[in-house]
């Protein structure tokens, strides 16, 4: 394991995970299918499907199941079986948190079409593990969104290590990528390409790993990856071969998802990173900082890629939260409660509003059809017009339930699927 010196804290969550171009990366059974954080394009775009824009407790509910433990991670879909994360044992009552040697971090899997339990898998947490806190307690320690490539479920619990399960819940291989901790923990979630899972372990090690899929062996590692809280990205590019990238603290990085070549580089963000690129059209759009920032880069480039391939940078961006991408705009909602638009082309503003909640946004913004998602903590979902106008549809409280929300919602078919610290609900009909 290399070594790794602390990092400064910061601010994580719901932001692990993965973003390309339209072109699908990850393997999909059906249209129902959401294997990774972010979707099957990891671009958190659902194009063809329209969930509900309208819910409450008695109104377009199709199920909820009660939870056994606390979490921040997304569900994912593939077939008939939804993957979840969670934890118990410590850290679950905020007041009382207990002994920490009994944390338990859980893999869970459901029925799709039920939300029927069907297993409950659960290792025991590495003593690394981070003392509870103000900042743990905002998002526990089951932050990381699994991945599925409908043959395993890999989860990635920090200094815990990255678990393989098979489908029926049997432990595959079990990796460790490192035993640093800092801020407010880790929150990088696997992405699973071709034979290969990646695992972002930047706070853990400062490290960027590739593990053999099958046997948890690693193929390959890129050494000093440095404050950057956001799970790296497969993007398609244009006329050339998928690269993968990884956004930290002063540079993005272009890599040979295969080999673990560096292919290019350019100047980024100068603060740590948490939010998940977008791509479109072979330009990646890249935010973060606590100064929020935005970056547009054009794929494809060899070395040093500032002069010749950033196209834009912004002085508006994001802290925590990924973007999506539709038709020639960038839409997210700040960890502050505002509802940003900005023109892809040039990053020029187009509106700026506040959302419904005073209560910071942890979750990223999902877009189904015409339709805009945006889940606060304390508030319920905001449902918005997909258009360069802002358009307040809807806002969604489910009032029997009034525990905070800090995962992303999953699209499956025409239905959303939502993590609360309580339940999980299938929302549609």
């Amino acid at each position: 394991m290399p070594s790794a010196r602390p990092l400064i804290p910061t601010v994580l969550l719901s932001i692990c995970s993965i973003g390309i171009c339209s072109t699908c990366i990850c393997a999909t059974g059906n249209a129902n299918d959401w294997p990774q954080f972010r979707g099957p394009s990891g671009n958190a775009t659902a194009p063809d499907s329209n969930p509900p824009s309208t819910w409450s407790d008695t109104e377009n509910i199709a199920w909820k199941t009660e939870l056994p433990g606390r979490g921040a991670s997304s569900p994912v879909v593939f077939g008939n079986r939804i993957f979840l994360t969670a934890y118990t044992g410590f850290g679950v009552d905020t007041e009382e948190p207990g002994d920490k040697a009994d944390l338990r971090l859980h893999v869970l899997c459901f029925e799709r079409d039920s939300g029927k339990p069907l297993w409950d898998k659960s290792i025991k947490a590495s003593s690394a593990t981070q003392n509870f806190g103000q900042r743990v307690a905002d998002h526990g320690y089951a932050t990381a969104t699994p991945a599925t490539d409908g043959e395993a479920v890999y989860a990635s619990f920090g200094v815990s290590g990255v678990v393989a399960y098979d489908l029926d819940g049997n432990l595959m291989w079990q990796a460790e990528i490192g035993d640093e901790t800092a801020g407010f923990g880790s929150a990088a979630s696997p992405v699973v390409y071709r034979e290969m899972v990646y695992v972002n372990a930047s706070i853990e090690s400062k490290t960027l790993f590739a593990f053999d899929k099958k046997t948890g062996k690693e193929v390959w590692k890129a050494d000093s990856i440095v404050k950057s809280w956001t799970t790296p990205c497969i993007a398609e590019v244009p006329g050339g071969p998928p690269e993968l990238i990884l956004n930290q603290q002063n540079e993005i990085f272009g890599f040979d998802p295969i080999t673990g070549e560096k292919l290019w580089w350019c100047a980024g963000v100068e603060d740590y990173i948490v939010p998940v690129p977008v791509f479109n059209n072979g330009v990646a759009y890249c935010l973060g900082g606590r100064s929020n920032r935005a970056i547009a880069v054009k794929l494809g480039g060899r070395g040093d890629v500032t002069k010749t391939h950033k196209l834009w940078q912004s002085t508006i961006g994001a802290n925590v939260t990924s973007p999506v991408y539709y038709e020639g705009h960038l839409y997210w909602a700040s960890d502050k409660a505002i509802e940003n638009c900005l023109r892809a082309s040039d990053g020029a503003e187009i509106y700026q509003e506040r959302l419904p909640t005073r209560a910071r946004i942890y979750s990223s913004i999902v877009r189904a059809g015409n339709k805009l998602y945006v889940t606060t903590r304390d508030q319920g979902i905001v449902v918005l017009a997909a258009k360069p106008a802002y358009e307040e549809i809807a806002v969604n409280v489910i009032k029997s339930d009034e525990t905070l929300i800090n995962a992303s919602p999953a699209v499956s078919g025409n239905q959303l699927l939502l993590r609360t610290d309580r339940f999980l609900y299938c929302i549609g009909e």
